[in-house]
């Protein structure tokens, strides 16, 4: 008889009981300012072993994979039950990447043994993917959807395991968590500050609106990089904070540019983590709600990866888009495209990444790739915005291939809201002629 915190079938802890002790470990792991690693072990072609052998086979087969594990866990390790065919095991107190990649090769290796059942031997495979505090993540439920996305990354790539991608550069480990540290409370003392980038109309090369780029400006670092205290902020699961902070002063700041202007845009970049959240929605309709202006069309902005769960993503994406918010694929070209999603896909914007545009007149594949981009957009109804613009010749090819705008130094770089209430105002299309 099972205590209620175990699995029937294998008697390790149930995914319950599983995610209230990697709370408290995640928890003593930022406590102590240790490391702690989450690997989560999926059984590969699990629904083919019961079809083929039945499910008292497939039991065989899980137990199997719990024996397995457990032989890879050390006396301060545990191991879990966590879904159907899917196993998670934390390891405490490692070192670095190695370290974890050193378990999964073990657990590789004890996996290579088949499992003999009545008449049969079944070579039982599976896909791993990694996740490591603080590494990848400080909040328990962000570390496992880290560890879990990771299986998806080794499957697109045809790799039996892959770890959650690294977000921050190399810092010891007592340098990320005072830069945690830091991060948690900088919006309540007003460092986060909002710049923009123009984003010009290339018909008519007249101004459309601009891209909100978040910045924080540390009193002890200075100037800290977006990609580095973005992914901090998801670890620390502060993401959704920092995102709401950014929906409502890009609104509020987008509310005061010249309404002489027509309306225009402000795009707000999406973290992937958010895409999605059922929640997602509500939170922008009360931004919108308490920043209404008729002058001023929201965008979001979010990677091309964030669309890979699409089963989640897209009716979030899809209410969105209800509301009136307009929704563009960032760095497009880069990530994970697929033609089967754009039968469907929300979205009404595709942006070229700036590694194509900066190539475009020097790299013959840039320049088909570009074409091929804005080609596929306007066959869907989808606008095409480039982005790193930084030369009148780029201008006028991007203008020739049909892209629809334009963003880049050509135009303008960041600037805070009062420069950009000034450029707006001053700004001629003198580009124009």
């Amino acid at each position: 008889m099972t205590t209620g915190v175990e699995d029937e079938v294998t008697g390790l802890r149930n995914r319950r009981a599983f995610f209230s002790l990697l709370k408290r470990l995640v928890a003593h792991a930022v406590e102590k300012r240790s490391s702690v690693a989450l690997l989560v072990v999926d059984v590969d072609r699990f629904a083919q072993i019961n079809g083929a052998y039945g499910f008292e086979v497939g039991d065989q087969v899980l137990m199997h994979v719990s024996r397995q594990l457990l032989a890879v866990a050390r006396a301060t390790d545990y191991v879990a039950r966590i879904g159907d065919n899917r196993f998670g095991l934390i390891l405490r107190g490692v070192m670095n990447k190695g370290h974890v990649e050193l378990a999964i090769q073990k657990a590789f290796r004890l996996l290579e043994v088949p499992l003999k059942s009545s008449d049969h031997s079944i070579k039982v495979t599976a896909t791993i993917g990694a996740a490591l505090c603080p590494l990848h993540a400080s909040h328990p439920d962000i570390l496992l959807r880290r560890a879990e996305a990771a299986i998806l990354r080794a499957r697109l790539a045809s790799l039996r395991h892959a770890f959650a991608p690294d977000s921050v550069p190399d810092m010891d480990i007592s340098e990320l968590w005072d830069l945690e540290l830091q991060l948690a409370g900088a919006i309540d003392r007003g460092e986060m500050v909002m710049h923009y980038q123009p984003q010009v109309r290339l018909s008519d090369l007249r101004p459309m609106g601009a891209e909100a780029l978040m910045r924080w400006n540390s009193p002890s670092r200075g100037l800290v990089s977006p990609s580095v205290f973005i992914p901090v902020a998801e670890r620390i699961g502060q993401i959704k904070k920092l995102t709401i902070w950014a929906l409502n002063t890009a609104m509020r700041q987008a509310s005061q540019w010249a309404s002489g202007k027509g309306k225009l845009s402000v795009s707000v970049n999406l973290p992937g983590v958010l895409a999605t959240q059922h929640d997602l929605p509500e939170l922008v309709e009360a931004s919108l709600n308490l920043w209404n202006s008729e002058h001023v069309q929201l965008v979001l902005e979010l990677t091309e990866s964030s669309l890979m769960d699409t089963e989640h993503a897209f009716p979030v994406l899809a209410r969105l888009r209800d509301m009136g918010v307009r929704i563009s694929i960032d760095d497009f070209g880069t990530g994970y495209s697929c033609l089967a999603y754009f039968k469907n896909i929300p979205a009404d914007e595709l942006k070229v990444d700036r590694s194509f545009v900066s190539s475009l007149l020097t790299d013959p594949a840039s320049a088909d790739v570009t074409q091929l981009i804005v080609d596929l957009a306007h066959r869907f109804g989808l606008t095409v915005a480039a982005e790193g613009v930084e030369d009148e010749t780029t201008l006028h090819a991007l203008k020739r291939i049909g892209c629809d705008s334009a963003q880049g130094y050509l135009f303008g770089k960041p600037m805070a809201q009062r420069e950009f209430v000034l450029w707006l105002n001053n700004y001629d299309n003198a580009l124009a002629e």
